[in-house]
């Protein structure tokens, strides 16, 4: 089993590159579990909903964090460790370098405060690998952009922050993977999904995560 985490601006090609990940573990035989943040069990599709919608009264930034950390906590205990624990391999969309990135980075809330609440969440569950889709917020916009107009969509909550706000969050992801480069996987996400696939493909086998 691996717990490996997709984290990236929107847009950035996370839920293509999952599925494509996913379609060659079962092809392999290896049981596999995708899943996502905020969200993931009932409860937490609830406090999704609550997060993300754009009418009604918006959670202020320590109330968006504990908003967020309440999701990961049910999902962690219900989700993500009993599939570990049946050895599946588990593919999440997001998950604690999320809130690092977007309430520290994004929202400024200290960077310590986010760190204890993601392990008092996660119970010190850790991903195996972290996989950052790196995408400039101008080429994030315009797929999100597009991405609307194809599907008639509007963006949630989060989505709609200013370009200043995405690049703060942009940062600190790859502050976070510099500062823990063994764990982390920095990928270009301007690059095809067929090139995205086989470096992913590649590193994971270097890093004999995948036999």
């Amino acid at each position: 089993m691996s717990f490996l985490v997709f984290e990236g601006l929107d847009g950035s090609g996370k839920s293509s590159l999952m599925k494509a990940l996913e379609a060659e573990l079962q092809k392999r035989g290896i049981p596999t579990y995708m899943t996502r943040e905020p969200g993931g069990t009932p409860l937490g599709d609830e406090i999704r909903h609550m997060i993300l919608r754009k009418e009604g009264p918006a959670p202020t930034a320590r109330t968006e964090l504990l908003l967020y950390e309440a999701s990961r906590s049910q999902h962690v205990d219900q989700v993500i460790r009993p599939q570990l624990e049946k050895g599946s391999w588990v593919l999440c969309d997001r998950f604690a370098a999320s809130s690092i990135a977007f309430q520290s980075g994004g929202r400024e809330i200290s960077e310590n405060e986010v760190v204890m609440l993601n392990n008092f969440a996660t119970g010190g569950l850790k991903a195996h690998l972290t996989v950052l889709l790196d995408l400039p917020v101008e080429e994030s916009r315009k797929r999100r952009q597009g991405r609307g107009e194809q599907n008639g969509e509007s963006e949630d909550r989060i989505e709609s922050e200013a370009d200043s706000f995405h690049e703060k969050v942009r940062q600190s992801f790859l502050a976070q993977a510099k500062a823990d480069s063994s764990a982390w996987l920095v990928l270009n996400a301007k690059e095809t999904p067929a090139v995205l696939f086989e470096q992913l493909i590649k590193a994971l086998t270097d890093k004999k995560i995948l036999k």
